[in-house]
């Protein structure tokens, strides 16, 4: 699973190192943050594919954060397991209720943890029709998480490919700045509007080999728009 992400959410460097290691040795990349508002910055740039989260953080509880995350459209299929030495039934109840896809109890055992990821990400894995999206001889690929133009690779930052991921679902509707933020930045993020154009640049420099940066449109007054109309 060499292109599967995990974001390890832990106050404790010894447990993220911990964790760490266990994730590489079974094939995963990881990422870590020790407190909520890192999390957030890791989740809205890196783009996990999952969440290992601790209840006790620093800044806010992990099952307020989980249920943040939950709450919005770009992060409520994000996978999220809860990681805590919180074992008693309810707070299990608690933490599942709150968006928590599993519970894992501390002290843990490294291979029930790897176990549990994989069959969360199994569970949660994109419907079919969200794995591939194609316009043009564009194609975007969810899963592998690669983009071709015309059978050829097309290098994007994270943003980007969530950027154009958002375009090439959403095609022939015209999104302001703030609505791209909100959907692929998220409503818990606070950049400026300008933002958007210069995300939308390098997106249109990477497309532009084959000419497909003609899909992002720009709607003067309104936004941007994804199609392949002219």
């Amino acid at each position: 699973m060499p292109d599967t992400t995990i974001l390890i959410v832990d106050d404790e460097p010894a447990i993220r190192e911990m964790v760490g290691f266990a994730l590489e040795r079974a094939g995963f990349r990881w990422l870590e943050a020790g407190d909520a508002a890192s999390a957030q910055v890791a989740i809205a740039d890196q783009h996990p594919d999952l969440v290992l989260l601790d209840w006790m953080l620093p800044d806010l509880s992990g099952i307020h954060l989980a249920r943040r995350l939950k709450r919005e459209e770009l992060t409520a299929g994000l996978p999220i397991i809860m990681l805590t030495a919180r074992g008693e039934e309810e707070d299990r109840i608690r933490g599942l209720e709150g968006g928590a896809d599993d519970y894992v109890t501390k002290p843990f055992s490294p291979r029930e943890l790897i176990a549990r990821i994989k069959a969360v990400l199994r569970r949660s894995g994109p419907a079919e029709a969200d794995v591939q999206v194609v316009c043009d001889g564009l194609s975007l690929d969810a899963v592998g998480h690669r983009v071709s133009a015309e059978g050829r690779s097309v290098e994007l930052g994270p943003t980007e490919f969530r950027l154009l991921h958002f375009f090439m679902t959403h095609q022939e509707r015209v999104f302001s700045r703030a609505q791209l933020l909100d959907s692929v930045w998220g409503r818990n993020v606070y950049v400026e509007e300008r933002t958007v154009d210069v995300h939308i640049r390098r997106l249109r420099k990477a497309l532009s080999l084959y000419g497909h940066d003609r899909l992002v449109q720009t709607v003067r007054g309104a936004g941007y728009r994804f199609s392949a109309r002219v």
